[in-house]
C-alpha cells in the first residue's frame, strides 16, 4: 500500500528523534555484551563443519557495509507513524537479541583472514578492530537489514520493492562470503525481524480496533 507523503521535514524530524532512541538501545547494549562474552571461557558453536567451506570473498564487504545506506531509507518511505513503528520494532530486535548474546555467547567457526588488497585489508582490519566474533546468534545485521527492508515494500512501487529485496538479498549472502556470521545466525536473525513484525502487527491492530470502537461508542 503506498502512502500519501508526509511534508519531508516532518518525516525527517520523526526519524532523527527515534533514531536516537534506536542508537541508545544498540550501543547501551551490544558492545557491552560483546566485550563481557570476550571475557567469557566457554562458547556454544552453531555451525556444521560443511560450513567452513564457504568461501571468503572480499568484495562482498561492499554489500555488508551497505546496511547503514540501509538505515537512511525509511524517511524516503515512510510516514511519521510508520517511523515510529520501525524504531519500536528495530528496539525490540536489539533487546531481543542482547538477551539471547548473553544466554548463548557464541563462537565463529571461520578462521579470520586479511585480503591481500591494500583496500579490502584496511576495511577489515577496521571491522576486525571493533567487534570480538562472538555477538553471533540471531545476527543483528541480518535482523536490522531485514526489517527494514520489510517496512518499506510495503510503501513502494514493484520496481523499488524488487531492487530492495534484491539488494537484501546480497546483503544477506555478504555476512557469510565475508566470514562474519553462519548460517543458523542468518535464519535467526530473519526469524527474529519476521516475528518481530508479526508481534508489531498484533499490537497496531488492537490500537486501531480500540480507535474505532470509541468513535462508534
Amino acid at each position: 500500500m503506498k502512502l500519501t507523503r508526509e511534508p519531508f521535514t516532518k518525516r525527517l524530524k520523526t526519524y532523527l528523534s527515534y533514531s536516537c532512541w534506536v542508537g541508545v538501545f544498540f550501543f547501551g547494549l551490544y558492545p557491552i555484551i560483546n566485550w563481557f562474552t570476550s571475557t567469557r571461557t566457554n562458547f556454544f558453536t552453531f555451525y556444521v563443519a560443511a560450513e567452513l567451506a564457504i568461501p571468503f570473498i572480499p568484495v562482498f564487504v561492499w554489500f555488508y557495509l551497505s546496511m547503514y545506506l540501509v538505515f537512511m531509507l525509511p524517511v524516503f518511505f515512510l510516514n511519521s507513524s510508520e517511523l515510529k513503528r520501525l524504531a519500536y520494532e528495530l528496539i525490540t530486535v536489539t533487546i531481543v537479541g542482547a538477551i539471547i548474546f548473553l544466554l548463548f555467547p557464541a563462537q565463529l567457526g571461520f578462521i579470520r583472514q586479511l585480503p591481500e588488497s591494500d583496500i579490502y585489508r584496511e576495511i577489515f582490519e577496521y571491522i576486525f578492530s571493533l567487534d570480538q566474533p562472538h555477538n553471533l546468534v540471531p545476527s543483528l545485521h541480518v535482523a536490522y537489514s531485514v526489517t527494514i527492508v520489510l517496512a518499506i515494500v510495503q510503501h513502494s512501487r514493484s520496481l523499488v520493492r524488487y531492487g530492495l529485496l534484491i539488494w537484501l538479498s546480497g546483503l544477506i549472502l555478504s555476512t557469510v562470503f565475508t566470514h562474519q556470521h553462519h548460517l543458523l545466525d542468518i535464519l535467526t536473525g530473519a526469524l527474529l525481524s519476521f516475528f518481530t513484525y508479526q508481534l508489531m502487527d498484533r499490537r497496531y491492530e488492537k490500537i486501531t480496533d480500540s480507535g474505532r470502537d470509541a468513535i462508534q461508542h
